[in-house]
């Protein structure tokens, strides 16, 4: 638990702002001529769209909520969903992509007088639903887009398509993971961690890796036999959130360039942040960072007119969905521990 705790020191948000903003920079000063921000204009129509974008990330974020309340079936209450949400998306933002805030996550839960092992269900379920719908949109947009959903004119296309099919293929043997363990057979999984964790070189982990394996189980028996709506509901905040999440670019290429997109190329943006995403789901840097900037130009350059506009473009993204998580996290983030904790010597440790 300290270790969890000492994991959200709000200090950590330093580096993935030096990563993001060292590569924003870097990509400013490679492309930048007297035309780098000559797309911007302060239009009525600007500050419309600008603010529909934003509109879409607190869409974004109200579906996870409501979706993390009816995962714990009402236990949390609003304001504490809010908090969860807000410290697993802070969480997140400051840890590897691949690793992500699982563990962050069922501590929130757990702090807030949920059990271990329900916990664990409710960030496992979560985590399932997003993970799947990866795997079931991916296929559909490519069958739709074909090839299209990578960027055509990519001097990096081959290291992309292979970083795409090897996250994708990551993701679906992870799911299919969870699918089994969680559905079928856990006692199968608790069998084969107890006989990995033999191996010398991984026995000093065994107790915790049994453990959670435990704690898999439990999950299993949790959310096996929950109602039809309990499943609906919480696929229907799934999806919306993530779709709120991707029409981000969409309205924000819209305050710019309203003319150049037909309803065609939306869909087609949609399905390229898809593409994104699943690179972006193993990146090992904390939220992504650096990567998401590099991979933005690349994805979406092809509707952007000049190549000068790429680096403020995903700058501006990046401070749309990414940068405030950080600072409400930090905001959030000790008041919590001090209601959590209370005069707890843990959260000494965060000072």
């Amino acid at each position: 638990m300290d270790k969890i705790v000492n994991s959200l020191r709000p200090q950590r948000i330093v580096w993935p702002i030096l990563i993001g903003l060292g590569v924003s920079a870097f990509m400013l000063i490679r492309s930048f001529d007297a035309n780098t921000f000559s797309f911007v204009e302060f239009t009525w129509r600007t500050f419309y769209y600008i603010f529909l974008a934003f509109v879409m990330m607190a869409i974004r974020d109200l579906a996870y909520i409501y979706r993390i309340i009816v995962l714990t079936e009402g236990y949390l209450s609003w304001k504490q969903a809010f908090n969860v949400i807000m410290l697993w998306e802070f969480s997140s933002a400051i840890s590897p992509s691949v690793v992500g805030g699982t563990g962050p996550a069922i501590f929130f839960l757990y702090k807030e007088g949920m059990s271990g092992g329900r916990s664990t269900a409710v960030v496992l379920t979560a985590i399932f639903l997003d993970e799947m719908f990866f795997i079931l949109t991916v296929p559909l947009v490519y069958i739709i887009y074909g090839q299209n959903i990578f960027p055509p004119d990519s001097v990096k296309i081959d290291q992309i398509i292979y970083a795409f099919y090897g996250g994708y293929i990551i993701i679906f043997v992870y799911t299919l993971f969870l699918f089994y363990a969680l559905f079928i057979n856990p006692q199968l999984f608790k069998s084969f961690i107890s006989w990995v964790f033999l191996f010398p070189i991984l026995s000093r982990w065994r107790m915790r890796a049994r453990k959670s394996a435990n704690q898999l189980i439990q999950t299993s028996k949790t959310i096996k036999g929950k109602p039809f709506s309990y499943w609906f509901k919480s696929v229907v905040a799934t999806v919306f959130s993530w779709t709120a999440r991707y029409w981000v670019v969409n309205f924000m290429l819209m305050a710019f360039f309203h003319e150049r997109y037909n309803l065609y190329d939306h869909f087609l943006i949609y399905g390229r942040q898809l593409s994104m995403w699943i690179i972006l789901l193993i990146s090992p840097t904390p939220g992504g960072s650096g990567i998401a900037e590099f991979i933005f130009s690349d994805f979406l350059g092809d509707f952007i007119a000049n190549p000068s506009w790429y680096a403020p473009l995903a700058i501006f993204w990046r401070l749309i969905t990414y940068y405030p998580y950080l600072f409400i996290g930090v905001i959030i983030l000790p008041i919590w521990i001090k209601r959590v904790f209370r005069k707890d010597s843990s959260y000494k440790k965060i000072q």
